[in-house]
């Protein structure tokens, strides 16, 4: 049984293992205080998903803004990257028992897990996090994950909540993601404007559908926004992950959500398999090759990324380090391993496989990025 409306996340067959994503404006209050009694309610909705037969993996932030508080930092700690870090390293102790003392409540053990992209982007140290995932969840506990921001910088974070629920359902093996946010869903224009349609569901995130976000969180005390959160639904939907986008504002959101029937659903439109949905969901590239339309073509068809088809090289990477693909206009295409480094690939690019040999003073490999090892966008 498949996903194919609101509803059928609290069904314990088609869904039995969630990913719940809470960001900061709702855990914490005014004064950097937290919201216990709507925790309470999140948890108390845990518990009843748990008892329906469902797994719950929580997605947490909150510990920059509870950790500016108690240190008394200005802009919620977000002033710089030194105290963003700071923060979170007081704030993810109070974050982490908060959970701890709301989950025993109801006889539930709360297992805490930081991740940094690095962990999920590196496949070694993405399957030691999924075997994790895998234990707690079979020893029934309930894992509150959250980044590691006490040693995350710009360069190696996710920088949002969103994209990091997504990879964890990806490494965690769930079903569906459920995104709590500041509004009820996505809407096909800015919400503000009185005409605005909420979209029940979304089969494929496309450029029409980006067209319809906004980047900004109105907050202004979490990082992410509707942007973010289209990022994650193109994640979780390369693994055939189901996603939704339901309002957190409320008490006990989740049962509102499915009692009214209002949220977006984005539903998958592929099912990679793992090791590509790891590929595809990966945040960062080490270079890019931009292709002619001819190669982008033949991509779209299934096949593999030749040296022929190769207009430019940017960037400097070796053999085996993930590359973006590019049609010439600028538009990703795919993304996958590299056989070749950068300075072997500018060597060879637009050269057909019979007179790389004397280019490269070996026998050639049969592709520059193996369709195997590369991931349609």
């Amino acid at each position: 049984m498949s996903i194919a409306r609101l509803a059928d996340l609290a069904n314990a067959t088609s869904a039995p293992r969630l990913v719940f994503k809470v960001g900061s404006a709702l855990l914490v209050g005014p004064g950097g205080r937290p919201r216990r009694e709507w925790l309470a309610g999140l948890v108390g909705e845990i518990a009843a998903a748990r008892a329906r037969g469902q797994q719950v993996i929580v997605v947490s932030s909150g510990a920059i803004a509870l950790g500016a508080a108690r240190l008394g930092l200005a802009k919620g700690g977000r002033g710089s990257l030194a105290d963003a870090q700071a923060a979170a390293a007081v704030g993810q102790i109070g974050l982490a028992g908060l959970w701890s003392e709301l989950l025993g409540v109801h006889g539930l053990t709360a297992a805490q897990l930081l991740l940094t992209l690095e962990d999920l982007e590196d496949r070694r140290r993405y399957l030691n996090a999924a075997a994790t995932l895998g234990r707690l969840l079979k020893a029934g506990a309930v894992p509150v994950i959250n980044e590691n921001d006490s040693v995350a910088t710009a360069e190696i974070r996710f920088g949002d909540n969103d994209r990091l629920a997504a990879r964890v359902a990806q490494a965690g093996g769930a079903d569906a993601v459920v995104l709590f946010s500041d509004v009820d869903g996505l809407y096909d224009r800015n919400p503000a404007e009185p005409d605005a349609q909420l979209l029940p569901f979304v089969e494929g995130v496309t450029e029409a559908v980006h067209a319809m976000a906004s980047g900004a969180s109105s907050s202004g005390m979490g990082s992410g926004g509707m942007t973010s959160k289209l990022q994650a639904a193109e994640i979780a939907e390369r693994a055939g992950i189901a996603l939704a986008i339901v309002n957190g504002t409320h008490s006990r959101p989740f049962a509102r959500a499915l009692a009214n029937d209002t949220g977006t659903v984005f539903l998958p439109t592929r099912k990679d398999g793992a090791r590509k949905a790891w590929l595809g969901g990966r945040q960062r590239m080490n270079g890019a090759l931009v292709v002619d339309a001819g190669c982008a073509k033949a991509l779209a068809k299934g096949g593999s990324l030749l040296a022929s088809g190769i207009l430019s090289v940017e960037g400097e990477f070796q053999r085996g380090d993930p590359v973006g693909i590019r049609d010439e206009s600028g538009k990703p295409v795919a993304q996958g391993l590299a056989e070749y480094g950068s300075a072997e690939i500018e060597r060879i690019r637009g050269t057909r496989s019979e007179d790389q040999r004397a280019l490269l003073g070996y026998a050639p490999r049969s592709a520059v990025v193996h369709r195997d090892q590369l991931v349609l966008l």
